[in-house]
């Protein structure tokens, strides 16, 4: 440690055995360390929490940046001057012109130091409420290649637990009951997801889109559920529990509601309902329907197995990838670059399909399927005739196409008309995208009229657990599908979600 340092003192909330084999433990291994120190008002307590960092940690990081959130107490001017008078080379510190959120003040400090080519940053607070003496223990395991994001927590028992440390009865209860929706809606297992001690891997966070995350205290919950999408690993860690006299910015039950929408906005996000724009990276806009009586469902029963299939409109292969679990061999066809295909498409071809297949069935050379695909396809089609003319020469003789399509008469629409309303949506029957809307008796003739005879056709249900923003197995979803199944086939043109139709050529 340089010798004009500040002196190293623990003042602050008893450690434990935070600092046993610290030398060991604080080694940076060559990884470039940073501790990000957010901070706002905190001119009453930044000084101790300086002086808590161990010499050890002092050592190994590279840098300790305070990111002042445009406090309206003297804050900068005493950081300026620590650094001036303490000699400590290794502080920087940043002063936002305008005040931009907890989460905003974190992404600022993330991007800095991941413009700075860091490898690993630990965020603390600059309130004191998270013991500066427990840092090694929050970067040693990312720095051991054990972790991605490592989460200090009140809740694990080495310190005593939370209540001991001093946590009012209603946060510890407030705390518990949020963690526990959070893990099941997640499928994680940790102790606690409101600490705001991290420490995260910079290469991790490098893939995450900051951009349209909040900037509100929330900011911790979304980039929880951004990394665990992203198959990041994250551990926890025990840490002390300090309640101070440090003013509380947290209003506790605007917080819970943001938590709680937070997640509830990403299940709808990743189950394709919806896009919200702090997750809109990971929606799919065509997901793959897992429920009973969907589109999907009768496809892959329509499908069978074993067969030569061309899925025209295929995407990136989501639902190739069903097909080929029950040994089918898929060909696919869409306008998506060759690179973006999935790898179960047997092969896979580029094209305009507003400009029919003419390409297709040249390079396939006069191959012809068992079963054609058009799926979600027609209603975004100027022309639908033209591709499904241009199928009668990929089908075989005794082969089948598989045609899904919206219905237009579904009641959820007729409601929207009685009250004068036809808004498009991301999604569903009247999605933005679509150029074409069918009934049974106009979907129907479509196909007569290419040259096809008719030999099965199915209503699905309204795709329940998109709407709810739920799990297909869900007991809720399975009730509401069965119900939904029971009326669809009792009033099939009323309540029937897309038009599922098998076809063979017509011979006379």
């Amino acid at each position: 440690m340089a010798s004009d340092s500040p002196p190293f003192d623990r003042i602050g909330p008893p450690s434990g055995v935070a600092l046993l084999n610290e030398a060991a433990r604080a080694d940076n291994h060559g990884k470039r360390i940073a501790i990000l120190i957010v901070a706002y008002n905190a001119v009453t307590t930044l000084t101790n929490v300086l002086k808590r960092i161990s010499p050890e940690v002092r050592d190994n990081v590279e840098e300790i940046t305070i990111f002042d959130d445009a406090s309206e107490d003297s804050t900068f001017e005493l950081a300026v001057g620590l650094k001036a008078l303490g000699r400590i080379p290794k502080l920087e510190i940043l002063k936002h012109r305008e005040n931009l959120g907890y989460g905003g003040n974190q992404k600022a400090g993330y991007r800095y130091f991941i413009d700075k080519g860091f490898d690993i940053v630990v965020l603390l607070h600059g309130d004191g409420q998270y013991a500066p003496e427990n840092l090694s223990h929050m970067y040693a395991p990312i720095v051991r290649g054990e972790a991605d994001a490592i989460f200090g927590s009140r809740m694990m028992k080495a310190y005593g637990g939370p209540l001991k440390g001093g946590m009012p009865l209603y946060k510890y209860v407030g705390n518990r009951i949020l963690s526990t929706f959070e893990n099941r809606a997640l499928d994680m297992n940790l102790t606690e997801f409101h600490s705001g001690y991290r420490a995260y891997n910079l290469h991790a966070l490098g893939k995450i889109d900051f951009s349209r995350m909040t900037n509100d205290f929330h900011f911790d919950t979304e980039i929880i559920i951004k990394l665990h999408h992203q198959g990041s690993i994250i551990r926890e860690v025990p840490i002390p529990t300090y309640y101070g006299d440090e003013i509380c910015r947290v209003n506790g039950m605007k917080y819970a509601r943001d938590v709680y929408r937070a997640v509830r906005r990403y299940r709808k996000v990743i189950a394709g309902a919806r896009s919200f724009p702090e997750f809109q990276e990971y929606f799919v806009h065509y997901p793959i329907k897992q429920s009973r009586y969907s589109s999907h469902y009768y496809a892959r029963q329509m499908v069978g197995n074993q067969k030569e299939v061309l899925d025209v409109g295929c995407g990136e292969g989501f639902f190739a990838a069903e097909l080929v679990k029950n040994s089918n061999r898929v060909t696919g066809v869409d306008s998506l670059p060759p690179s973006r295909a999935g790898s179960a498409l047997a092969q896979y071809y580029s094209a305009n399909l507003d400009h029919g297949l003419e390409d297709v069935i040249k390079t396939v050379q006069g191959k012809r399927f068992e079963r054609i695909l058009l799926l979600d396809v027609l209603e975004h089609l100027q022309n639908p005739a033209r591709i499904l003319a241009d199928c009668q020469s990929l089908l075989l003789t005794d082969g089948q196409i598989i045609v899904s399509v919206p219905n237009i008469a579904n009641f959820s629409v007729r409601l929207l008309l009685l009250a004068g309303r036809f808004d498009y949506t991301d999604r569903g029957i009247l999605d933005r995208t679509h150029l074409r809307f069918f009934t049974r008796k106009t979907a129907r003739a479509l196909l007569q009229d290419a040259g096809y005879r008719i030999v099965e056709e199915k209503l699905t249900v309204v795709p329940i657990e998109l709407v709810l923003g739920l799990t297909p197995d869900a007991w809720l979803c399975r009730v509401l599908n069965r119900c939904l199944y029971v009326v669809t086939r009792l009033l099939p043109g009323l309540f029937g979600y897309q038009i599922m139709m098998r076809a063979m050529l017509r011979t006379n």
